[in-house]
């Protein structure tokens, strides 16, 4: 069996237990046990209206998850403000936190140039900076705010750009995206939900009356966005709605779904996890590992029988029997591992090659085949992310059929009654 786990402070886990138990902590693909998630809301009104924390909250509950969450939210404040603001600190300083989300004032990300590099990255620097001297694994996201509903009245004569939702809204995404990537951040991309349901769903009020903070359907459309981003879940398979009635609500819902859960990498890409994945040649009890890494600073592997190994392509000689092998790459609080079963003696059986097996069409519109099955396999078919999408069983004559999955990078794994074969790599286009 392969799959994929990811654990947080595995560096300190590995300073209290030896490699050789590690796979005593290894949890499943299919694992349900609840996620818990300790995230410090640090933003002003825009958060704190309709207690977007708490609307979180309830997402993750109705799947069995906890959110444990503290805020600091005063009307109007600006990052500069919460760099000397004793509460903000305090709650910084109170440290074991998983995320940290940090929203500006509404208005400043989107003034000129000039402004925003004086007065909003320097003091987005300084609260990253002080997020990560209290809280070493914790990751900064940056919430990505919208345009007001008719862009920045207030300032347009001053400054053009505002004058309209696009171009307030445009100039928000912009510079959130560049404060996240100056500080290796995350972002929680609720403008472009807001956008897009702007654009297709326009029934959906997102506004309250003033024209800028959030209606109870904007807060919910921020809300899924970040638990998307936190709990790494799908937002459509959630039954709790807030107090968005039941069709709005799926409709945002699905926004979520396409633009942050679909696109977790993106959003994450300025600080990335790491991978790891390998193939594995056998030589009867002969086994050679080749290894595939990315943003990984270290990796170690553990072969399933006590034996463990810091090569990167290493080989292991074992006794019969079925074990489970395991690479494991670490990126500073970061780990995730990929693991295969390896059968040795009487019932081992040779790695099928990419060679043998092709997917096609490939690229594909609706569907794919395989060539080189020469019997039934059963499949796994998985996002890049690493995430079981379908599973099921292929003869060589059949057909799996795509049309529900949008547009991007697939995996999908064979494995016979005698063994498992490599991954497969296909597009959807």
């Amino acid at each position: 069996m392969s799959f994929y786990y990811l654990r947080k402070n595995l560096i300190i886990l590995m300073r209290c237990i030896s490699l050789s138990i590690l796979v005593l902590i290894y949890v499943g693909f299919h694992a349900s046990a609840a996620d818990s998630v300790r995230v410090l809301f640090i933003g002003n009104s825009y958060t704190e209206v309709n207690n977007l924390p708490n609307i979180i909250s309830g997402m993750a509950a109705s799947d069995g998850d906890v959110l444990v969450y503290q805020s600091s939210t005063p009307g109007g404040y600006t990052f500069s403000q919460h760099c000397t603001n004793p509460n903000t600190l305090s709650l910084i300083n109170q440290g074991n936190w998983d995320f940290v989300v940090l929203q500006e004032q509404s208005q400043y990300p989107g003034f000129p140039d000039a402004q925003v590099a004086s007065n909003v990255y320097p003091y987005a620097k300084r609260l990253d900076s002080l997020i990560h001297e209290a809280n070493p694994c914790a990751k900064t996201v940056f919430y990505m705010t919208w345009g007001r509903k008719n862009g920045d009245q207030d300032n347009c004569q001053f400054f053009p750009p505002l004058c309209t939702y696009l171009g307030m809204d445009s100039l928000l995404q912009l510079r959130y995206t560049i404060m996240a990537e100056d500080n290796h951040a995350y972002i929680s991309p609720v403008a472009r939900i807001w956008r897009s349901l702007r654009q297709q769903n326009s029934n959906i009020e997102l506004y309250s009356s003033d024209e800028s903070h959030p209606s109870p359907a904007g807060s919910f459309a921020a809300a899924a966005s970040f638990y998307a981003l936190l709990f790494n879940k799908n937002p459509e398979d959630l039954t709790y709605n807030f107090s968005v009635n039941a069709n709005d609500a799926a409709i945002i819902k699905t926004a979520a779904k396409s633009i942050v859960f679909d696109s977790l990498s993106y959003w994450r890409r300025f600080n990335p996890l790491p991978s790891s994945d390998f193939v594995f040649t056998q030589n009867d009890a002969s086994i050679a590992f080749q290894s595939t890494l990315e943003n990984a600073d270290s990796h170690f592997w553990d072969f399933g029988d006590g034996q463990t190994s810091t090569d990167l392509n290493p080989t292991h000689i074992y006794a019969d029997g079925t074990f489970t092998a395991c690479l494991t790459a670490v990126k500073g609080c970061d780990s995730i591992s990929f693991c295969q079963e390896i059968m040795v003696g009487t019932s081992s059986v040779s790695t099928l090659k990419n060679d043998f097996l092709k997917i096609f069409p490939n690229p594909t519109t609706s569907g794919i085949s395989v060539s080189g099955l020469s019997h039934p396999y059963a499949y796994g078919l998985y996002s890049i992310e690493g995430k079981i999408i379908k599973s099921g069983n292929i003869k060589a004559s059949e057909r799996i059929s795509i049309d529900d999955l949008p547009k991007g990078i697939y995996f999908i794994r064979f494995q016979s009654e005698k063994g498992v074969s490599n991954y497969l790599k296909f597009i959807k286009k």
